[in-house]
């Protein structure tokens, strides 16, 4: 298969120059003789740009249409609409999208993903021009993707050598477990999830508590470190036994970090069945502000991250890239904010 390398040899330029006609950079201007040149000899040598290139080549990029083919993967199981997080982002990303005039073609999610069709139609070079990865999937998966997908945007992924959009999760919980401890506790606990990496010590939200408990000089007691998996029920059910096992309250937090939303909103519900008043006895201080968290008895505490300006952000950045701008990975971080409630 002909190269950069190839053609800029046979025209008599240089490599970066061939590859800025065929990805119609304009940031440096080049005659249109030496263009004509270049493109005589790619399509002499066999050379076949992506899609995506093509089209910005016969100037196309304007048309919804033609645009190159965009997808999406997200970080959960099955569902992906039933994710108050991931649906929001998901908005952004398209919103994103359609002002560039960009459709987005699919969404898949990790099940989804594992549908060989699914897998054929995404890998298969030349058929997708651009991918947003939201959330962590399998290494195996990830290093599949970027192996054959040409333009790749990461959110909260963690991967240099790529674009990134993210707000920082450690810094994000640290700043909430301090509101919890500058309130008065000191028997803070934390519900979460261990992730990809099956380990709750590498998780940043866990770490930010960790980090926060110790800096303040405050004991971790693991019985009070519930793993969700991330899952409603599960906070659900162990907020449950952690309560009903400790009836006279002696050895039961004061205050509960919890690191999502939805699974804070369970862990209120648990403790208000068994009896504890919310604040009174047990605060509760969650992580995402999903909309329902504001309507929750009482209104949940949490920690406000820009959903819809995540997926925004990712779907301009991806675009741009496609587009030959930006060439170096980066790393764009947004901000987060508390916002405390009546739960805590």
């Amino acid at each position: 298969m002909a190269t950069l390398k190839d053609i800029a040899e046979k025209v008599g330029v240089s490599i970066s120059t061939v590859s800025r006609v065929i990805n119609n950079d304009t940031s440096r201007s080049v005659s249109e003789e030496t263009r004509d040149k270049i493109w005589d000899e790619a399509r002499k040598l066999g050379y076949q740009p992506n899609a995506w290139a093509q089209k910005l080549a016969k100037g196309l990029k304007s048309e919804p249409s033609r645009a190159g083919k965009v997808g999406c993967i997200v970080s959960v199981p099955h569902a992906k609409f039933s994710y108050p997080y991931f649906s929001e982002v998901l908005k952004g990303i398209e919103q994103g999208l359609n002002e560039r005039h960009v459709h987005l073609s699919f969404v898949h999610t990790l099940d989804e993903f594992h549908d060989p069709k699914i897998l054929q139609n995404v890998l298969v070079k030349g058929q997708v021009d651009g991918l947003i990865v939201l959330g962590g999937i399998p290494h195996e998966v990830y290093q599949l993707v970027k192996a054959k997908v040409q333009t790749l945007i990461g959110i909260d992924v963690n991967d240099h050598s790529v674009t990134t959009v993210q707000i920082d999760r450690f810094e994000a919980s640290k700043a909430a477990v301090k509101h919890l401890i500058t309130k008065g506790h000191t028997r803070i606990g934390f519900i979460g999830g261990v992730g990809l990496a099956r380990d709750l010590s590498k998780e940043k939200r866990f770490r930010g508590y960790k980090y926060a408990m110790t800096e303040a000089g405050l004991d971790i007691n693991p019985d009070w470190i519930l793993d969700a998996d991330w899952q409603i029920e599960t906070s659900y059910q162990l907020m449950t036994e952690l309560i009903a096992a400790n009836r006279d309250r002696n050895n039961l937090p004061t205050a509960m970090f919890v690191a999502s939303d939805v699974m804070a909103i369970a862990a209120i519900r648990a403790a208000s069945e068994q009896g504890l008043r919310i604040p009174h006895d047990l605060a509760i201080f969650g992580f995402d502000n999903i909309d329902v968290s504001q309507y929750t008895e009482p209104s949940l505490s949490t920690v406000h991250i820009p959903k819809f300006e995540i997926g925004h952000t990712a779907a301009s950045m991806l675009i741009d890239r496609m587009e030959g701008k930006y060439p170096k990975p980066m790393k764009i971080l947004l901000p987060f904010e508390l916002i405390p409630r009546q739960s805590s």
